[in-house]
């Protein structure tokens, strides 16, 4: 039985993104193989990375705590085909009310995908650099920072490594944070935050504004994606907080050819704070229908 990832980085269930790097911090150093020499250290030392693997990632941490280690063995996706709360749009996305259980944006990740990372990069990763210990022999670590669409695209960097230039090429889909090997060297990943765009996972958030009557009675509204506008029908009765998936609309997965994430659009309705004196009495005579 595996050991709950709470109780290996000794932090409680609601314990912060914050807490969790520190007790990760802390029980990393002591358990480092190269500066621990008990025979347990090696098992301890990838069974804490292992633990901070999943939940530094909010995705991979909402998923283990309604799943526990389900989450991530053979067999699928433990959430299933869509969940409740979903309803398919007609243009190949999906409507999520908001407010209620089951309506994450997160219900297709698949958690099954190839287990769990090298412990020792995990903590090159967090500490920035190689290990301070005796790991001579592995590839030394440099940072590289990206636009956040070349993150996405893929593109070719120059860089300086022991004083030669060299030519990368960085493939499609790199997130913040991930590692790119070469035969020498290792660059670790800095992807700049774009202003409409965030990432998470190869999913693609944004939030996007409508006007009221838009909300009430319907429309279309012209949606930025990482690949062009699209036009996304409104239904009537829109309530703020709506979340509209549109499939495919995400990153590349690196990892898995033609494979790509999905677009989430969370709908805000705009109230007008001011209002002719016109709009004023049609509004009156609104309300009074209701009555």
């Amino acid at each position: 039985m595996k050991r709950d990832y709470y109780e290996i980085l000794e932090v409680a269930k609601n314990a912060t993104p914050e807490e969790v790097k520190k007790a990760y911090r802390k029980q990393a150093l002591i358990w480092h193989p190269d500066r621990n020499k008990s025979p347990e250290a090696e098992d301890k030392f990838k069974e804490i990375n292992e633990a901070y693997e999943v939940l530094s990632n909010p995705q991979k941490r909402g998923a283990y705590d309604q799943f526990g280690h389900a989450a991530f063995e053979g067999g699928g996706n433990p959430f299933g085909g869509g969940g409740a709360g979903a309803r398919q749009g007609p243009f190949g996305y999906t409507f999520y009310s908001g407010g209620g259980e089951n309506t994450s944006p997160f219900s297709d990740f698949d958690f099954s995908s190839g287990g769990f990372s090298d412990p020792f990069e995990i903590f090159e990763q967090f500490f920035g650099r190689a290990s301070p210990f005796k790991r001579q022999s592995r590839k030394q670590v440099y940072r590289i920072k990206l636009d956040f669409m070349e993150a996405v695209e893929g593109s070719q960097k120059e860089i300086e490594i022991n004083g030669k230039k060299r030519r990368v090429k960085i493939p499609a889909g790199v997130d913040d944070g991930q590692r790119i090997s070469f035969n020498e060297f290792i660059l670790l990943v800095q992807v700049k935050p774009h202003s409409v765009f965030r990432r998470e996972g190869n999913n693609i958030i944004i939030t996007h504004k409508i006007d009221y009557p838009t909300a009430v009675m319907g429309g279309v509204a012209q949606i930025p994606t990482i690949r062009g506008a699209v036009q996304l029908k409104i239904r009537p009765g829109t309530s703020s907080g709506t979340l509209v998936r549109l499939r495919g609309r995400g990153v590349d997965a690196p990892s898995i050819f033609g494979a790509k994430g999905d677009q989430y659009v969370q709908l805000q309705v705009e109230v007008p704070r001011k209002i002719s004196r016109d709009q004023k009495k049609l509004l009156e005579e609104y309300k009074e229908t209701l009555t």
